[in-house]
């Protein structure tokens, strides 16, 4: 069963290669969608994936890269639209 979750993570998460972490993240859970910088100084990231595999890319978004201070994560129960087939940043 394929779920969709989209995530906001805020802190300091902008400057810090954190874009570059979640995508290879995405790739390690074998996970679909993207992840943007928002002009608000957050994080967003829309993945589609199975259970397990959301859950280790989330478990991921609470780390962060080595420079990054992640302070909370924001998860959204969504719909899966199956319009992904891989993972990309968006600018």
């Amino acid at each position: 069963m394929i779920l969709a979750r989209r995530f906001f993570v805020s802190g300091m998460v902008q400057g810090v290669g954190f874009r570059f972490f979640v995508q290879r993240s995405a790739a390690k859970h074998q996970v679909r969608g993207f992840v943007r910088n928002l002009k608000d100084g957050r994080v967003e990231a829309y993945a589609e994936g199975a259970e397990s595999e959301i859950k280790g890319f989330h478990e991921d978004l609470l780390t962060g890269p080595q420079y990054s201070r992640v302070d909370e994560v924001e998860e959204v129960v969504e719909d899966p639209t199956g319009e992904y087939s891989a993972f990309r940043i968006e600018r």
